[in-house]
């Protein structure tokens, strides 16, 4: 059998044109320290700060202290496949996580993997954790409310969309379940719900994830968890994770609530780090840059102008106190961050006020010009009538020789804070919360007795849906308050038919 000469210069062109010269270029270094969710290589002069690494075994890891002979690398999970001598390869990519309408729905870790047991996320779309916060320039003033459809912050401290509000208090005050309310009443509002669990424990979270979904939020929730027995990097990494995730609807034209609950342990898990990194410690041990830390996170939080789209990300950070210290080092630099806080107060939670807002110490900076016009009119006075039934209450323990005035106050006190009282998972929508806080301001419930005072407004509710849907409609689609004749007369007509229950 002969072999032609053309068949073998046809073969080795056909060789030759299938060729490819690839030269790949891998910059690795040695990891010369592994522990404690940290690794130190050599060899990687190269690496940029926040550049995603990979090691032998898989792992990835992210650059964080580039000093002058070797780098600090947090390990993004399990270290134990880690070993002394193995190599550790540079990525050139930054730090990012899946992004998009996939993962609504879902609960993810912070790298954004899914721990819920139902699948894969399908997203072909990523963003960086770590986002410059918009500009002076391309942000708008606060003017949408954001509805939690609770009394005591719809009337007294208003959030609007775009705006940073604190919520603080000593741990078991009702936090979360201000979060969860907040997010069970966004349902058909066209806003999209992220909830950062830092540091909760994993049962907890189920019990949230169990609640949303039972009320029909996890329609339009993302759950992003981190738990207590993560490594500390992850903890550390959650929240930013949670406003990339958000930030792709925000530039989207879309309006984001993000959930941060809590930061006071995303605080600690930086000190943690930071401190296994080698970081000089300043006060209460945390790095110099701890204020860094929130203030890059919560810019991200705003409203948008119009030339981009006009979205809005609305953040609800936590933090922890300790006895009521709102002066510890964590909590006044968060205060410093935001437009307001939330203040749940231990003792009206245990006295049965929930949610146990005080109201003096609760403040917001924006909220106000987001407030409907007929909640603006009917909440005017109802701070000042609390903080000074507050003041009076003090006084009434030790006299009972009260004058007429003093009493008719004590008695307004009352049945505010009763009014302003809640029951878990019910969030009110706006209208009905001004119909009732007319009542209250109006002198209507005056005459009610304490005890009555919640069937007195679920019997009240139940008279407008029934016999006046046109007035609650009207303050729902014009914002403003009806005709005040309208309202009286309602009102009054419901008064008569009231029987409050005889005990």
């Amino acid at each position: 059998m002969s072999i032609k000469a053309e068949e073998i210069s046809a073969l080795i062109k056909q060789q030759l044109a299938n060729y490819k010269d690839e030269l790949t270029v891998d910059e690795v270094g040695t990891v010369t320290y592994v522990g404690d969710g940290v690794a130190r290589a050599n060899g990687l002069d190269n690496a940029l700060s926040g550049e995603l690494l990979q090691f032998e075994d898989g792992t990835y890891g992210m650059a964080q202290n580039l000093e002058a002979n070797d780098v600090g690398i947090v390990v993004l999970g399990s270290f134990k496949g880690i070993r002394e001598g193995d190599t550790v390869k540079r990525t050139g990519r930054i730090m990012e996580v899946p992004v998009g309408d996939a993962l609504i729905g879902r609960v993810v870790n912070p790298l954004g993997q899914p721990i819920d047991g139902l699948g894969e996320i399908k997203t072909d779309k990523t963003r960086p954790v770590e986002h410059k916060a918009p500009g002076v320039m391309d942000r708008q003033s606060v003017t949408e409310p954001l509805q939690t459809g609770i009394k005591a912050i719809d009337a007294l401290v208003p959030i609007g969309r775009g705006q940073r509000e604190l919520v603080i208090g000593d741990r078991k005050t009702g936090k979360t379940s201000i979060a969860i309310d907040t997010i069970i009443n966004q349902k058909g509002q066209g806003m999209i719900c992220i909830y950062v669990a830092i540091g909760q424990k994993e049962s907890t979270v189920r019990t949230q994830v169990e609640t949303l979904r039972k009320y029909g939020a996890m329609d339009y929730t993302i759950v992003v968890s981190a738990g207590p027995s993560s490594p500390a990097p992850l903890l550390w990494l959650a929240p930013y994770a949670g406003a990339a995730m958000g930030e792709e609807f925000m530039f989207n034209g879309k309006h984001v609530l993000i959930v941060y609950d809590d930061l006071s342990k995303q605080a600690d898990a930086y000190r943690e780090l930071s401190l296994i990194l080698r970081r000089p410690p300043g006060r209460e041990a945390y790095p110099g840059d701890v204020f860094y830390l929130h203030s890059r996170l919560l810019e991200r939080a705003a409203k948008l102008s119009d030339e981009l789209g006009g979205g809005s990300m609305t953040a609800l950070p936590f933090i922890e106190t300790k006895a009521g210290d709102v002066s510890a080092y964590i909590p006044t630099n968060v205060i410093s961050i935001t437009d307001g806080q939330i203040f749940l107060d231990s003792d009206n939670f245990y006295s049965g006020v929930r949610p146990a807002i005080d109201a003096g110490t609760s403040v917001s900076r924006v909220g106000g010009d987001a407030q409907i016009k007929a909640m603006k009119k009917v909440a005017g006075t109802l701070r000042l009538d609390l903080s000074s039934y507050r003041e009076l209450e003090s006084f009434a323990q030790f006299g009972s020789d009260l004058d007429e005035a003093t009493q008719a106050k004590l008695n307004r006190g009352r049945r505010t804070v009763e009014v302003l009282k809640q029951p878990l998972h019910k969030p009110l929508p706006v209208e009905k919360q001004v119909v009732i806080l007319y009542a209250l301001t109006h002198g209507y419930l005056d005459s009610v007795a304490v005890d009555d005072i919640l069937a007195y407004q679920d019997s009240l509710f139940d008279f407008f849906d029934n016999n006046y849907k046109d007035l609650l409609d009207e303050i729902k689609t014009t914002g403003k308050l009806p005709d005040t004749e309208k309202l009286d007369a309602a009102i009054s007509e419901f008064a008569e038919t009231f029987q409050p229950s005889a005990e």
